[in-house]
């Protein structure tokens, strides 16, 4: 491109001078001096606005970086010593590599032969603060700026000639060619400041971390007479209970009694047991206060749906010819609509208030097979008695070995004081006589328990076998019970909407397939000694059936937890669920 070429408004000082005034900026060169000496700020066109320094990004000889979609029109650079031309606009842009990472070095090739590193600095200054200049003999050199942004400032005149003042010799003329430089500097000060940037994360998550663990329990207090005293009054406040307890609890596992300061600890065991009943009273206060909760809950549920039956009420009312044929045909369908939705609410709310009067029934009646069986008392009688006198026969076993060691010791005493008086030996002989007596006593005793061991564990027996069959029969009778008052509710829900009826033998329908698979389930489970995973089982299924999914082949399985048991097996990251069989488990056990 020759100088001829150079349109005047491009290339005369007064034209930029000219156009940065009316910004009301300072007309300033692109070496920083200033072109109009007399400049004043006042006479801009844009009046209230502060000056404008032309050398901030997106302002001075380096534009803001711009999309893709917009071309960069670039433009003569008048320098103090040098001219920039700039290239070819139609040309493709210069091809630059990869950018290292912290990337402050560029390299810089294409320049005259007679550049200077005071050429370069003027040149490349306007970028930004250079910290190195590393020039070659073979016109190019590399240079360090002090910051990572200035590197594009600097990218932004590759392709442009330059020539030095107004000479044509070829040692004065080049095209600048700008690139990234990988510089080992620019390297290590990036990794530098990554590691500090790790560091600061990694404590930024310790001190999170720190600030969401949760405080750590207080320590407990070593024993000591002040201690326990102040202990035992702890533990008879009701609200310093829970604490004392844990105190006394850790002292009782590291071995804090002995035999002088057992009667305290004694005395503080008493006091924590005392709590037994108010806890228990506690407890049937919440039980009385939820028992108050559900009879208002279902109070209101009644009165809930006696206006829904109202509603309906009114909308069957609606229905019938004499209103209905003075309503227009869009009344029509929003009363239609409305009426589908008020009864399919009234049947949802009556659903769940039969739900919780069931529940009542039923226990109601376990409560009846509670009481009328008195059966069930006398066994747990049975039991505890019989696990008493266990403790008792162990006891007196006890007592015996312990009778017949004293009796060896006496022996071998007597043995070797023979030489001992009269008196001596007539009390232990008395002594033996004593003794022996005591343990024909006690065998006596023990054999005569034992017999009535067998007698008890013979009656408890034969009344779990009674247990046992009442309820087998309670099941029967439940059983029964349940189904007629199926068929009732379904010969009401018939005679009332047939719709209903329809439902239920879509409901029928399902119970059967659902029977089916639980047969086929259990069979296949049954040769799978060590379960399978839901999704094997679902699997096995969709073979006969493509629709089912693991889901509900779940909630079939958990319907029944007599018949199928999920387990956990595995460790870590191989845990897995597995469901196994154990129908012949129950049959085994009763």
């Amino acid at each position: 491109m020759d100088s001829n070429s150079i349109t005047m408004p491009m290339s005369d000082p007064n034209a930029w001078a000219t156009a940065m005034n009316n910004l009301g900026m300072p007309p300033i060169g692109i070496t920083g001096q200033p072109l109009m000496p007399d400049f004043d700020p006042g006479l801009g066109m844009m009046a209230g606005i502060t000056p404008m320094n032309p050398m901030m990004p997106g302002l001075g000889m380096v534009p803001a970086p711009l999309s893709q979609d917009i071309p960069v029109v670039k433009e003569i650079i008048h320098c103090k010593s040098c001219t920039l031309f700039p290239p070819n606009p139609n040309l493709p842009p210069p091809a630059t590599r990869e950018r290292p990472p912290g990337c402050k070095t560029v390299f810089v090739g294409g320049l005259p032969e007679n550049a200077t590193e005071q050429l370069i600095m003027e040149v490349f200054g306007q970028c930004g603060d250079i910290t190195a200049i590393r020039k070659s003999k073979k016109n190019f050199c590399h240079i360090r700026f002090a910051e990572e942004f200035t590197v594009d400032k600097a990218l932004f005149l590759s392709g442009y000639r330059i020539r030095l003042g107004s000479s044509t010799d070829k040692k004065d003329t080049g095209r600048l060619h700008v690139d990234f430089a990988q510089a080992r500097d620019d390297l290590y000060e990036w990794e530098c400041r990554q590691r500090m940037l790790a560091r600061e994360e990694r404590h930024r998550r310790k001190m999170e971390e720190d600030r969401l663990r949760p405080p750590s329990p207080p320590p407990i207090v070593h024993y000591s007479e002040h201690e326990c005293s102040q202990l035992g009054d702890k533990i008879k406040d009701d609200g310093k209970f829970a604490e004392a307890v844990r105190v006394l609890l850790t002292w009782l596992e590291r071995g804090e009694v002995n035999r002088r300061n057992a009667n305290n600890f004694y005395s503080m065991i008493q006091s924590s047991n005392s709590h037994i009943r108010r806890l228990m009273s506690e407890k049937s206060q919440h039980e009385k206060e939820m028992e108050e909760a559900k009879e208002k809950f279902k109070t209101a549920l009644s009165g809930i749906l006696a206006q829904f039956e109202q509603i309906v009420s009114v909308f069957q009312a609606a229905s019938k010819q004499k209103a209905w044929d003075h309503f227009s045909k869009a009344q029509r369908k929003n009363l239609d609509m409305w009426r589908k939705q008020a009864e399919e609410i009234r049947n949802m709310h009556n659903e769940q208030l039969m739900g919780i009067r069931r529940e009542e029934e039923m226990e109601m009646s376990d409560d009846d097979m509670e009481d009328v069986p008195d059966s069930k008392d006398s066994e747990d009688s049975g039991v505890s008695q019989a696990e008493a006198l266990k403790e008792e026969n162990d006891s007196l076993r006890c007592q015996l070995d312990a009778y017949r060691n004293e009796v060896e010791l006496l022996k071998q005493e007597q043995g070797k004081n023979q030489p001992m008086r009269s008196e001596e030996d007539s009390t232990h002989s008395q002594q033996l006589s004593f003794l022996q007596q005591a343990l024909q006593g006690m065998q006596k005793q023990l054999l005569k328990m034992r017999e009535e061991l067998k007698q008890r564990e013979a009656e408890l027996e034969k009344s779990l076998e009674d247990k046992q069959q009442l309820k087998n029969q309670v099941q029967n009778l439940k059983e029964g019970l349940q189904n007629l008052q199926n068929t009732h509710v379904m010969q009401v829900s018939v005679r009332e909407n047939p719709f209903l009826f329809s439902r239920a033998k879509r409901g029928i329908k399902a119970e059967f397939q659902a029977a089916c698979f639980l047969r086929i389930i259990s069979t296949f489970l049954h040769v799978h000694p060590f379960g399978a995973s839901i999704e094997y089982i679902c699997s096995y299924l969709q073979r006969l059936d493509t629709k089912i999914n693991p889901s509900e082949v779940e909630a079939l399985l958990s319907r029944l937890p007599c018949t199928f048991r999920q387990e956990l097996t595995g460790v870590g990251a191989s845990l897995e669920k597995r469901w196994n069989f154990c129908g012949f488990q129950g049959i085994k056990s009763t």
